[in-house]
């Protein structure tokens, strides 16, 4: 077995642990938001900081976050194409169905793939900041715009400014900063960072086994079609575009081609839940899109980690 297969089942086992400890009510279905606060809030935007701010911008922003973008945008267009022309959904709806299609969970499960599979945290850094400032801006703008969402439009203001109060992207901008003008921080302060850093992966990855204990009791599935077009489309077009991309149009192989196409595997993150819930639309889709994604995702990763480790 290679070391990305081993390093991969690593960060499966540790996700087992967090399904098991949800099974044994070692912890409670309700200590999942927590830790997952925890990981997104302070652990993974210091784990981001500290991996961006020591990496080579030249490898950040390479091949491999071009054939990560292609997967995201023919997973948008192919949504929007179905939902809009053929499904004639209204723009809210289209809009939250198009993000749980491409929008990946980078920033919680993400960086453990990036870290312990691939070995370099940075290669999510690129993915993280084109969804935080790109995807959602976009989308708010829509969703805002359109009178059967959340039911009061948001400044220009408010729009521009809301992917500066994720901790992520400042997180990946603060390191981005700090690498371009190739200045090293003292010591005295990347130590505890690096410390706080250290918890992202298991806090993160004990959060997503435990989220799982709790998927039995889900309600009801649905809406049945626009459920099977965003799974089918995030679980299995948007890696099979990202590794088309890289094999055959970028030549890319090995880890570089590996890294792009597990990354586009990764299930909906679960802040599409959150839009949805906000703007009053798209909320059963989203929440079964982020659930059915997350355990599809499982094998499939294993599969490609599998083929191309």
């Amino acid at each position: 077995m290679s070391s990305v297969v081993g390093a991969f089942f690593a960060l499966v086992a540790v996700a087992v642990l967090g399904y098991l400890v949800g099974l044994g009510r070692v912890l409670r279905p309700e200590d999942e938001q927590v830790l997952s606060r925890l990981a997104f809030y302070v652990a993974t935007p210091a784990l981001l900081f500290a991996t961006v701010a020591r990496a080579d911008l030249s490898a950040i922003f390479s091949p491999v976050l071009l054939t990560s973008l292609a997967g995201v945008v023919v997973g948008l267009a192919a949504y929007l194409g179905v939902a809009v022309l053929i499904w004639r959904r209204d723009r809210a709806q289209a809009t939250i169905g198009a993000l749980a299609s491409s929008y990946v969970n980078a920033g919680n499960l993400g960086m453990p793939v990036a870290v312990y599979v691939l070995g370099d945290g940075a290669l999510v850094a690129p993915i993280v900041l084109f969804q935080l400032l790109i995807m959602a801006p976009v989308a708010f703008a829509v969703l805002d715009g359109d009178r059967q969402g959340s039911g009061r439009r948001a400044s220009l203001r408010t729009v521009i400014t809301r992917p500066l109060r994720n901790p992520l992207t400042v997180a990946s901008l603060l390191g981005l900063l700090v690498a371009a003008v190739d200045f090293e921080l003292p010591a005295i302060l990347m130590r505890p960072i690096d410390l706080v850093g250290a918890a992202a992966v298991p806090v993160a990855l004990v959060a997503y086994g435990l989220s799982l204990s709790g998927a039995r009791q889900s309600v009801r599935l649905g809406p049945g079609p626009d459920l099977a077009l965003a799974v089918t489309l995030k679980t299995l077009v948007q890696p099979a575009v990202a590794y088309a991309v890289g094999r055959w149009a970028l030549g890319l192989e090995g880890t570089a081609l590996l890294g792009p196409t597990l990354l586009a595997a990764l299930p909906t993150a679960q802040n599409i839940y959150v839009y949805a819930v906000h703007y009053r639309s798209g909320r059963r889709l989203a929440r079964s899109a982020v659930l059915l994604s997350t355990l599809i995702s499982i094998p499939v990763m294993t599969t490609i980690t599998g083929l191309l480790g």
